[in-house]
């Protein structure tokens, strides 16, 4: 116990360091960064307590996303894109509320959030003792199996009987230390008012991580529970949710130079990676992802064109690749602007010469780095096939990719216990069949079509040593055959059918071959290939997770320095002040857009369509209680120093008081880099100030109701 205890003390230690307003802080962690100096003027345990109401009991982690409680009755807020899909269902029966926006009058009118869960954190605590027994085990896959059943294990005894809770356990610094997270979940959401895609989406991809930004991006959604407290599915029964703690909206203007600060749960990071993963992504994954993303873009709209329907069905996939695609684009020319993967590769020259200094650990750790490298470069070898097999049930659209999930999950299960992929539960399976609906929800069958022509057509194009077995039976005659193929196969499958779909999840292996449906069929025929993927990804994760974590240990002891864990969509603390930066010689940002650059942008064209209503309150200057008294205007966007990335969309700004300022959304072009290195002179987050939010809310949306909810009115 001692000697786990030192360990525990030492990991603790290393992130009490601060650096500029770099880091996504874990909560455990904020009373060594000395936020009082910083400007913070309320305590610590008014952010987070294990022991009393706190903000982070308003912090709800929403579907992809970030959301906050700011009432008493389950209102919250996010962002208009992380509220998209929502909303893109709801158009489906032929209203189209992504154009028109939607606004419930009442709580009867509150209409489903189809697909939605809102988890609130009930719980966290360091389980790190709980695995350093595992050491022993010299084998690394056998190591992580065994890690992962432990997790298994102990997750499963805190969700037992408990449906509506949810237990993760995370890895922080690839293995140092392991955090549990219990979450208290809610099936039922409802919208309450999403305002029109003219403001909620200003911009479009054109503006998306751009600066100056004048986006509205911002939804309201409402959290319902049963009354007896438990998260449930939707029921006409339920009631709104009662939190312990919700946000309240600031009144005070926010200024330039003000502190802010976000908590949220953002995905992922690699600021710890080496030179050799940055070479694997710049060099490859970014680029090959980017030619993927703008063929299927083109091949979605031209399916959208279809009808109105065709268009909701396709369009949340749309907005995610343009999106994706934009970001590898930005994330490729910032390296190359900044010569990262070189300085890289400098830092790993100066790392190894500290090393070598000292005997003690230069034998600990001076293998780590080529270690590594060898690992990437047997990588190399089969990772044509293994990309595209991997991404083969996601390109081949909804109704392949089921057919070869249910029978892989047929297999799993029919495997001896022992053998079994640690993670398999039945319960996970029985959660996705139950949400097999919401996947359903965005099939289009033309577009299906495409998509399995198109991948079947990519991998009839890999080199003889890199082709996909599984496919022979297809790819013989090339193009021709894929297209017969594909046509047939839609032809006669029955798996277009939700309800049949959700029956076979508890078929056998035989029962399922025996149906003798294309795409089961296609799962039974890459079987054995998707198993000896599994093994030589078993085994690269397994090696490549314990040197990074050797490398961690080794440049925490050459910095000295800043030690915090890598993103890896847990709740997390940033901070930083209002803002601008120069993005390049002679010229400056200001931190703040107003509703004139709304105007100003304006073309009466997608995507700067200002509705003709928001431009008549301009030319009115009928601001009300918005206006801004240094801008002379309503503020919209403003830029702060705070640490996110994917994950925290829609995550809570609070100011010094711990009261909602604004909403986060994006990152800046210029800092595109920041999933792998933070620029402090550059970094931004872009946030919609709360002042434009309930402008629109009031003036446009004549959303009285929420206004009067949150205290406004």
């Amino acid at each position: 116990m001692k000697k786990n205890f030192i360990i525990l003390f030492i990991l603790f230690s290393l992130t009490l360091f601060v650096f500029g307003e770099e880091g996504m802080w874990q909560l455990n962690q904020l009373k060594g960064l000395n936020l009082q100096k910083k400007g913070l003027k309320i305590d610590i345990s008014e952010i987070y307590s294990p022991d009393k109401p706190c903000i982070a009991d308003a912090i709800v982690l929403l579907g992809g996303g970030t959301s906050e409680l700011i009432s008493s009755d389950g209102l919250i807020l996010t962002n208009h894109h992380v509220a998209f899909g929502a909303v893109q269902r709801a158009s489906i029966k032929g209203t189209d509320f992504v154009t028109k926006g939607f606004l419930a009058k009442s709580y009867k009118d509150e209409i489903e959030a189809l697909g939605y869960t809102a988890s609130i954190l009930q719980k966290m605590e360091d389980v790190t003792n709980q695995f350093v027994k595992f050491k022993r085990i010299k084998d690394l896959v056998k190591r992580k199996k065994e890690i992962e059943r432990k997790i298994k294990k102990i997750t499963d005894k805190i969700e037992k009987g408990k449906d509506d809770i949810r237990a993760t356990i995370a890895r922080m610094y690839e293995g140092k230390q392991y955090i549990l997270f219990v979450h208290k979940r809610f099936d039922d959401i409802r919208v309450v008012y999403v305002p029109p895609k003219a403001i909620g989406n200003y911009g479009g991809d054109i503006d998306n991580w751009m600066w100056p930004r004048h986006t509205g991006d911002f939804s309201f959604l409402r959290i319902y529970m049963a009354p007896d407290g438990s998260g449930r599915k939707y029921n006409k029964e339920n009631v709104p949710y009662k939190p312990k703690y919700w946000l309240k909206i600031a009144k005070d203007n926010l200024k330039d130079g003000d502190f802010t600060f976000i908590m949220g749960y953002p995905g992922r990071t690699s600021r710890y990676r080496t030179s050799y993963s940055v070479d694997e992504n710049l060099n490859h994954v970014y680029p090959t992802r980017i030619k993927l993303y703008k063929e299927l873009i083109d091949l979605l709209e031209k399916y959208g064109k279809d009808s109105m329907i065709a268009k909701m069905k396709v369009s949340g996939f749309i907005k995610g690749l343009n999106n994706g695609m934009k970001n590898y684009q930005g994330k490729i020319e910032d390296m190359n602007r900044i010569n990262y993967l070189q300085k890289k590769i400098e830092q790993e020259k100066k790392f190894m010469a500290f090393l070598n200094e000292n005997k003690k650990l230069k034998k600990k750790y001076g293998k780590a780095l080529e270690k590594i490298k060898v690992l990437y470069e047997i990588n190399k070898k089969t990772r044509d096939h293994d990309e595209l097999f991997s991404m083969f049930g996601f390109l081949g659209g909804t109704v392949p990719g089921m057919g070869i999930q249910i029978y892989n999950t047929a297999r799993e299960r029919e495997k001896p216990k022992k053998l079994r992929d640690p993670r398999f539960s039945e319960k996970d399976i029985k959660r996705a069949v139950s949400r097999l609906q919401f996947r359903f929800m965005s099939f289009y069958e033309p577009s299906d079509k495409a998509f399995l022509n198109k991948t079947l057509k990519m991998a009839s194009k890999l080199p003889e040593s890199s082709r996909i077995k599984g496919l022979d039976y297809i790819l013989k005659n090339k193009t021709k055959a894929i297209e017969q193929f594909v046509d047939k196969s839609y032809k006669n499958t029955k798996l277009k059918d939700v309800k049949y779909v959700k029956s076979l999840f508890n078929k056998t292996v035989k029962e399922l071959e025996a149906l003798d449906d294309p795409f089961i069929n296609m799962g039974k025929s890459l079987y054995a290939e998707k198993e000896e993927l599994r093994k030589r990804n078993e085994k690269f994760n397994a090696n490549i997770t314990e040197l990074r974590k050797q490398y961690i240990s080794a440049l925490s002891k050459w910095k000295g320095e800043t030690i915090y864990s890598d993103a890896n969509r847990t709740i997390r603390f940033t901070y930083g002040n209002v803002e601008g930066y120069s993005p390049k010689d002679a010229v400056y940002y200001a931190p703040f857009t107003t509703f004139k650059g709304i105007v100003e942008k304006d073309t009466g064209k997608s995507p700067f369509d200002m509705p003709k209503a928001l431009r008549q309150l301009y030319e009115k200057k009928d601001f009300g209680k918005w206006k801004d008294p240094i801008l002379n205007d309503v503020p919209v966007d403003f830029l702060h120093k705070c640490d996110i990335t994917g994950g925290n969309s829609g995550s809570p700004v609070l100011n010094a008081n711990g009261e909602l300022i604004g909403i986060a959304f994006d990152g800046n072009w210029e800092a595109m880099n920041s999933d792998w290195e933070f620029n402090e002179a550059k970094q931004r987050t872009i946030s919609v100030d709360v002042r434009y939010v309930m402008f629109i809310t009031e003036k446009l949306g004549k959303a009285d109701r929420i206004l009067k909810e949150v205290g406004l009115k």
